[in-house]
């Protein structure tokens, strides 16, 4: 594909309207058209909101997106977009991850999506194309989270099948996530990274990801800086914004704080942790100043056995202590003989 069609396709994947899909091809499984596409009239209309208001603990981003997810699903209708209902053990996940959330241990709200799936429904299918490499298979452009509530729920998860080549599902699962904006700072990272990766031009990842020239650079920064077996390790943690991560990606400077940080982070404390917790116990861990500990003070004794003086060693530095009641004249002579060796060993190394 040359450069000019290329850049047309991948536009044309950010039209406000849903694009028809072509005709399924033969080869591919039979599919169960589901309810709302066998009856476009009665699924045109948004389902009644009483089963968001029903369903426990769902905040009002989740009734909002309940809605937004009732719109689009209305408009792939009536524009002709083909809703099939596919079994979710046939369809595997992009192979473009944007997600490092752990189902509802680092995604909150995953319950509650769950949830209203269960008590009024899948109001928006997902993405799908017919996988590239094996026959009967699915891959996921869009909708994860949707696809995992349904395999939680174990039904048939209702999705458009359309075909994309792989620039188009990576721009199309990179615009969704700009428009829904439900991924942390690092996650868009790096997704970012994993487009460049994928030698997209810039400025095309910053229309899919809906990010002037300036931010990008800065999720690339970030993507760079911080190891990825780190960043995986702390998950998505949604509270800590670019700033945050910019710093934490500064203090992987050394060696030695690599070294710390994969002990913090197979720490027992550190898994226990929700997200959020586990990126401040690894920030923290990497800018706390390493306490030396104090060697211990070496007594000197007489041959009568008491102490006349006190050495301490911190490093490079020795520090002597002599007792109060020790003789003078010994205190002085301890001196001098320090200058004359000091004086021979200065001249010994010149030579």
């Amino acid at each position: 594909m040359n450069p000019r069609d290329r850049k047309n396709s991948i536009k044309a994947l950010f039209g406000d309207a849903l694009t028809p899909a072509p005709e399924t091809k033969s080869e591919l499984p039979a599919v169960n058209s589901s309810s709302d596409a066998a009856n476009p009239g009665a699924a045109s209309v948004p389902r009644a909101a009483s089963g968001a208001v029903k369903a426990m603990g769902l905040s009002l981003s989740s009734i909002a997106r309940e809605a937004e997810e009732a719109r689009v699903l209305k408009q792939a209708l009536e524009e002709g977009e083909r809703i099939v209902s596919l079994d979710t053990t046939a369809i595997d996940i992009s192979f473009i991850s944007d997600r490092l959330s752990d189902a509802e241990k680092d995604d909150p709200d995953f319950l509650a999506l769950v949830e209203s799936i269960r008590d009024s429904g899948q109001h928006a299918p997902i993405l799908v194309r017919p996988h590239p490499e094996q026959k009967g298979r699915y891959q996921v452009a869009y909708g994860h989270r949707r696809l995992k509530a349904a395999r939680r729920l174990e039904i048939a998860v209702k999705a458009i099948v359309r075909p994309l080549t792989d620039d188009e599902l990576v721009v199309a699962q990179g615009k969704e996530n700009a428009e829904r904006r439900n991924l942390s700072f690092i996650e868009r990272a790096l997704f970012a990274k994993a487009l460049v990766g994928r030698q997209f031009d810039r400025k095309l990842i910053g229309e899919a990801l809906a990010v002037q020239k300036s931010e990008l650079s800065r999720l690339l920064q970030v993507a760079d800086a911080v190891p990825d077996e780190f960043v995986r390790a702390i998950g998505p943690a949604p509270k800590a914004g670019r700033d945050r991560w910019m710093a934490l990606g500064q203090l992987f400077d050394s060696q030695a704080a690599r070294v710390k940080a994969i002990d913090e982070i197979h720490s027992e404390r550190f898994r226990k942790s929700a997200t959020d917790e586990r990126f401040q116990l690894l920030f923290d861990r990497l800018t706390r100043k390493q306490q030396t500990e104090k060697a211990k003070p070496e007594d000197l004794t007489g041959p009568d056995g008491k102490v006349f003086a006190r050495v301490q060693r911190q490093g490079r530095g020795v520090k002597i202590d002599f007792a109060a009641n020790a003789d003078s004249a010994f205190i002085e002579s301890v001196a001098e003989r320090l200058r004359e060796d000091y004086a021979r060993f200065v001249s010994g190394s010149s030579e």
